[in-house]
């Protein structure tokens, strides 16, 4: 609750307080409220100006109906989410031809990470996100992918082979989760679910880690997360 008390304070003052008047009109250590002042400017609800702190622009983005947000917009603060949450690389993908680009991305905080840059642009066969994505195409679109695409071989593990892809996909269609084990950069795991908004499949949300951290327990939390963020975006957050 400390962080929409700062909020409020910070919007009753226009002209902007600093961290000391903070600190003492809500009795909060200045120690605490350091931190909690950088993430409120990391997340754009507060702006920093020199010395003052005012009400930034992440303030009208709540108050702005989802409709009229872009699909980043929409996705951005699920993604922050998950990645402060997991601390690993989460990103939100879109499909462009065959192939998926990246819209929103969050890098892990750790010295062994997997990263993507917004941009980028991925082969759908070999990343989670991808698999996730021909899981949604009907037969036609799928029979058009697999005779015009061109599926790279980039690991040993990497699945080029129609037949083993289709069956693939057809256990994403059942399951509802696409998986990659060092299929596109080895010693890289990936798991990604579809982003369904208004009945139709916008992207795909997914985390990718190094495999020596892929354990059991962690599959697990990251499952539960995804799926509680795609059910959010698609319930209209």
């Amino acid at each position: 609750m400390r962080t929409l008390d700062i909020i409020e304070f910070v919007v009753a003052h226009p002209d902007g307080v600093v961290a000391q008047q903070v600190s003492a009109a809500l009795s909060i250590p200045v120690s605490s409220l350091s931190y909690l002042l950088a993430t409120l400017c990391e997340r754009n609800y507060l702006r920093r100006e020199g010395r003052l702190y005012v009400a930034g622009d992440g303030l009208d983005r709540l108050r702005r109906p989802a409709a009229s947000m872009t699909i980043e917009e929409r996705v951005g603060p699920q993604v922050s989410a998950l990645r402060r949450a997991l601390n690993e690389t989460t990103s939100f993908f879109v499909l462009a031809g065959w192939e998926l680009e990246a819209r929103v991305t969050e890098t892990a905080d750790q010295a062994l990470r997997y990263s993507i840059s917004v941009g980028a642009r991925a082969p759908l066969h070999c990343l989670a996100a991808g698999k996730a994505m021909l899981a949604t195409f009907d037969e036609t679109t799928l029979d058009r992918y697999f005779a015009e695409s061109e599926r790279a071989i980039f690991t040993p593990k990497t699945m080029g082979d129609e037949r083993l892809l289709r069956r693939e996909i057809a256990s994403v269609r059942k399951s509802g989760w696409a998986f990659t084990d060092e299929e596109f950069t080895l010693g890289v795991c990936g798991l990604a679910r579809a982003v369904v908004i208004d009945g139709a499949p916008v992207g795909a949300l997914a985390v990718a880690l190094p495999k020596l951290r892929y354990t059991d327990a962690v599959k697990g939390e990251i499952m539960e997360r995804l799926s509680a963020a795609s059910a959010t975006l698609s319930n209209g957050a």
